[in-house]
């Protein structure tokens, strides 16, 4: 696309039958393997529950940054000089908040607030100079100015108020933040989402976390001595991985469901959040995988909470999936997703049989979890292989309408 110097945004979900990622959309990702990556040093270093509720937290915010900016270049992105600032501010910001959240001297929740704030004002300044040029979605984008308004002044507040009062207001600003698409979901079905180019970034979003558990592999195998225990542990770490990839991307039949009309349904939303929970459980998942690569040397051990943060990564992956999938069931196709769900609720349940097996090393841990996600993709062959192949669905993005 030709740089255009200054190119006034537009609607684009209503001009354009079909679109992918933009190159700055998939530079601007960079940032968040970034985040991700200290989070993921954050939780390696801590897996107590404590650890665990401090990640999670944090990964929810991150990811809400992530989701939002995303919902306004899917409707507005226009990449003209006045945007690329703006990305390239948030990304400054984002940059910032990795580095608040190392678990070295630069860490500060002082310096997080602030970085959030920053980016929150800079997504406002572009729903601002929507509000100007788009006349046709201003009551929409008033609404997103008025919540995610009061969110960042929420923000702004909690620089200066101690701990623990700052993370309570960082939990009201989230939820006001959240609950604005929410309070707006009619004037939002007015101005739907792009059902081409979306379900394309949160797969991109999703293969990012992936990469985390390959760079968590190596990692882990850098800490070790080369022996055959953490070698198949490593191998095992990527298998893994890759299953989780095979299971989820290759039942992603295109349809993406959107809001029409006045009525509500709970599937577009259910489509869109699940994927948080999807993203936390594959992020964790890494960090669970080098935590048994180092515990198979034979001089380290393997301590139980390791071994249920891995398990458990793998359980909320496989459940997020399964409502991924069923919130896409759409007309001719209940019964093959209601099957495909029923096999992914399967899949959680053997990944939580495998972690409470306190008894079991790191390489049968892995080794099992390879074996239950084999199991996921076995069922998905033998399954497509029944279905006649006129009622197979292909892989173009289309929409399900609620009417």
């Amino acid at each position: 696309m030709k740089l255009a110097a200054i190119n006034p945004p537009r609607l684009r979900t209503v001009e354009e039958e079909h679109r992918s990622a933009t190159w700055l959309e998939l530079f601007y990702d960079l940032v968040f393997v970034a985040v991700v990556a200290v989070l993921s040093a954050r939780l390696l270093d801590d897996t107590s529950w404590t650890g665990w509720l401090s990640y999670v937290g944090y990964f929810i915010l991150v990811w809400w940054l992530w989701a939002s900016h995303t919902f306004y270049a899917d409707r507005y992105d226009t990449d003209d000089l006045v945007y690329r600032l703006f990305a390239a501010a948030q990304m400054v910001a984002i940059a910032f908040i990795a580095a608040s959240l190392s678990t070295g001297p630069s860490a500060s929740t002082v310096a997080f607030a602030a970085a959030y704030a920053a980016a929150r004002l800079l997504l406002l300044g572009l729903y601002a100079r929507v509000y100007l040029h788009v006349e046709s979605t201003r009551t929409l984008v008033r609404g997103y100015l008025i919540g995610h308004g009061i969110a960042a002044a929420i923000w702004i507040v909690s620089i200066f108020v101690p701990e623990p009062g700052r993370f309570y207001l960082w939990a009201i600003a989230l939820a006001i933040d959240l609950a604005t698409p929410y309070v707006l979901r009619k004037e939002q079905a007015k101005v739907p989402l792009d059902v081409s180019h979306l379900p394309e970034r949160f797969g991109l979003f999703t293969i990012l976390v992936l990469g985390e558990t390959i760079v968590a592999v190596t990692l882990g195998l850098g800490h070790v001595p080369w022996q055959w225990a953490t070698s198949i542990a490593g191998a095992l770490g990527i298998i893994l991985a890759t299953s989780i990839w095979w299971v989820h991307f290759d039942n992603l039949d295109g349809f993406v469901v959107r809001r029409r009309g006045q009525r509500t349904d709970w599937r577009p939303t259910v489509w869109i959040y699940s994927h948080l929970p999807l993203a936390i459980g594959i992020a964790m998942m890494g960090v669970g995988v080098e935590h048994a690569i180092v515990a198979a040397d034979a001089d380290h051990e393997y301590h139980a909470e390791d071994r249920v943060l891995l398990t458990a990564a793998v359980v909320i992956a496989f459940l997020a999936i399964a409502a991924i999938e069923s919130a896409s069931m759409h007309r001719g196709s209940e019964g093959d997703k209601r099957t495909i769900v029923i096999t992914r609720l399967f899949g959680a349940l053997g990944a939580a049989i495998v972690g409470v097996l306190m008894f079991l090393g790191p390489v049968w841990t892995l080794l099992l979890l390879v074996f239950v996600a084999g199991l996921q993709i076995v069922a998905d062959v033998v399954r497509r292989s029944r279905v006649p192949e006129e009622l197979r669905g292909d892989d173009d993005v289309s929409e399900v309408a609620i009417e």
